[in-house]
């Protein structure tokens, strides 16, 4: 029995981990196998293959690193920087600001671009920054697309343009965590040189696989790279690649087959088809949010995440308060805010494997727990403008026609 038990299901909300499907739920009730024996190689070959589409590249390496988000930082990082490489990153919020921790623990020379908590990347002192460095001693960009803590999503496709302008040869890192399989990103077209996501988030699997994506630029750069790395190595991937067998250390036979249903799901449903749910559900619950009188944390339009909304709450109320009555009353999870933003916004989470109605019952409740707190929030209006939207821009499930 659940610790703390709650009658139905649980509304998940949070922006990872997610939920999981119940298909991926049964296949990853299984025992464990030799990963030694030909059918884990078969299916991790097929696996690498697939995973190359989520990412959209033709050219990039994938390794699937048991490990979450963070490990898949590590990884990026370490296989392609030596200690001392100038990077320059931008702190936009929470995990963008880890990051940035991890660079500088790392021993990078790390050129911090701050913005306001709700505001994108400023790509004008990037571009500055760039147009100035004729020696390109600037080794990386590392951006976070999609900022989780604020839900603010940054233009990659700018990014890229920038460097090519300048024709400077600063590879490109992207944490694409809570934005791969959910907002558009475009591996090759955008030149991205590493894109990391993990398996809690859009795939919707429990966490435990961290997924890199390699450009033929970062593995060319991963052989003088000279920061220290063992488990994070992708030379010993790499060989055993070669050799056919995939695995330099113990995967979890349990999150491969997950991961192979997930992705069976993904390619279903269309990934296209994926993205333009996830946009339907963001674009709804900012019109609820809206019909709340509330505010987004995101502070332009051209910034608002797809996959996460941070709301904004009045300065007499605590916006933890929301997120542990929530909980308690309704059986509804939603995130907290961070850092910054802690007891001034919260979250709602709206990506992974969920539809419309379910993002509804979500609306309804916030609704309830805003009343609680002592909002004067009519019920029934941010789910109203809600559904109106869903009903007019919800199309016929796919494979139901």
């Amino acid at each position: 029995m659940d610790y703390v038990y709650g009658p139905g299901r649980n509304h998940l909300f949070v922006p990872g981990p997610v939920n999981i499907p119940e298909a991926v739920l049964r296949s990853m009730n299984r025992n464990n196998e030799d990963y030694r024996s030909p059918a884990v190689p078969a299916m991790t070959k097929t696996l690498l293959e697939d995973v190359k589409k989520i990412f959209k590249t033709t050219t990039g390496t994938p390794f699937l690193i048991p490990t979450t988000g963070t490990g898949a930082w590590e990884s990026a990082l370490t296989n392609t920087l030596s200690p001392g490489d100038r990077t320059v990153s931008f702190l936009i919020g929470q995990f963008s600001l880890l990051w940035i921790d991890q660079q500088q623990r790392l021993k990078f020379n790390v050129d911090v671009v701050e913005s306001e908590w709700g505001q994108g990347a400023n790509l004008d002192i990037l571009e500055s920054k760039i147009a100035e460095d004729t020696a390109h001693t600037i080794k990386a960009i590392c951006i976070v697309h999609n900022e989780t803590a604020t839900g603010v999503t940054n233009n990659l496709a700018k990014v890229r343009k920038i460097l090519d302008n300048y024709r400077h040869p600063a590879l490109f890192l992207v944490d694409g965590v809570s934005s791969i399989c959910a907002i558009d990103f475009r591996m090759d077209e955008w030149g991205v040189d590493v894109a990391l996501t993990g398996s809690q988030k859009a795939l919707s699997l429990p966490t435990g696989i961290g997924i890199v994506c390699a450009s033929p630029k970062a593995l060319e750069a991963s052989k003088t790279a000279k920061s220290v790395r063992v488990f994070f190595d992708w030379n010993d991937y790499l060989k055993f690649y070669k050799l056919g067998t995939y695995w330099p250390y113990t995967p979890s036979i349990q999150l491969l087959y997950g991961l192979r249903t997930a992705l069976d799901l993904l390619f279903e449903e269309g990934l296209d088809n994926v993205i333009a749910r996830h946009s339907r559900l963001g674009k709804a619950t900012r019109l609820a949010v809206e019909a709340w009188g509330l505010k987004n944390c995101t502070q332009r339009e051209e910034w608002v995440s797809d996959t996460v909304t941070a709301v904004l709450v009045p300065p007499h109320i605590d916006s933890t308060e929301i997120v542990k009555r929530a909980w308690k009353r309704y059986n509804l999870s939603l995130g907290l805010g961070l850092n910054k933003v802690a007891g001034k916004v919260f979250r709602i989470g709206h990506l992974g494997n969920l539809n419309e109605l379910q993002l509804l019952g979500c609306l309804a409740g916030v609704e309830m727990v805003l009343r609680d707190v002592g909002y004067p929030v009519k019920l029934g209006s941010g789910v109203a403008a809600a559904s109106a939207y869903l009903h007019n821009n919800t199309p016929l499930i796919p494979s139901r026609i």
